[in-house]
């Protein structure tokens, strides 16, 4: 089967509801990302923090996926296809994609705040204070926050370098390191841009740029790329 990696942002999830930190206003739920999306932020004021996040993972248990996250999990009928998603939800997953990268981590997960790598599911929306890792420190989301490592970055570049057919939907490209990734992909691989705003692509061999909302554009992809299988 060929390889097909796909590289999905905001957009995506934007269009089953869910509201990004990009908005226009420049807050993330009336919040400043400064307040609920950084290391400093949740030493200063972790109970502010846990319940953003809280709300934000009510949120998206309470969301479906939409046709372009559908259109991405049929894909597999015919290909092998690889998930890179900057987005924290599970929406993904949800939809029947079963390769499925997290880049910024995941909001249904949490970690211990002093040892990353102990990674636990949250049951339902609600990570408390006073919820403890076997080694007895607070549990926060599981969540790369501004200013800390993302340690799937390397994963993710590898698995770029791979690609047969590579597809970017819902990002605009302005995100590092995730924005990135896409120069680990061979100029000889097909591009396929998909996005309502065309991202800084002018400099990448063979993209095939389809202006429009993932739900309209994506469907329609994943049926042409399917025909020609």
């Amino acid at each position: 089967m060929q390889k097909i990696v796909v590289l999905t942002g905001a957009g995506i999830s934007a269009e089953s509801g869910l509201k990004t930190f990009r908005d226009s206003d420049g807050l993330w739920e009336n919040h400043r990302i400064e307040d609920v999306a950084t290391l400093d932020a949740w030493q200063r004021n972790p109970e502010l923090v846990q319940e953003f996040y809280n709300q934000r993972r009510k949120a998206v248990l309470e969301t479906t996926p939409n046709v372009a996250h559908y259109a991405l999990a049929k894909l597999e009928e015919q290909f092998e296809v690889h998930i890179i998603t900057q987005n924290i939800d599970n929406l993904h997953e949800r939809a029947g994609s079963t390769r499925v990268m997290h880049l910024h981590g995941i909001i249904t997960k949490a970690q211990s705040s002093l040892h990353p790598k102990l990674v636990y599911d949250i049951v339902d929306w609600e990570l408390k204070m006073g919820d403890r890792c076997e080694k007895g420190s607070q549990l926060r989301p599981h969540i790369v926050w501004f200013g800390e490592e993302v340690p799937m970055i390397e994963p993710a570049a590898a698995l770029c370098a791979q690609a047969a057919i590579f597809i970017l939907v819902g990002t605009s490209l302005n995100v590092y390191p995730a924005a990135g990734l896409i120069d680990f992909i061979d100029n000889d691989v097909p591009k396929y841009i998909i996005d309502p705003v065309a991202p800084p692509v002018h400099r990448y061999q063979n993209c095939i740029t389809m202006l429009g909302k993932a739900t309209e554009k994506l469907p329609e992809l994943t049926e042409r790329l399917l025909a020609n299988a």
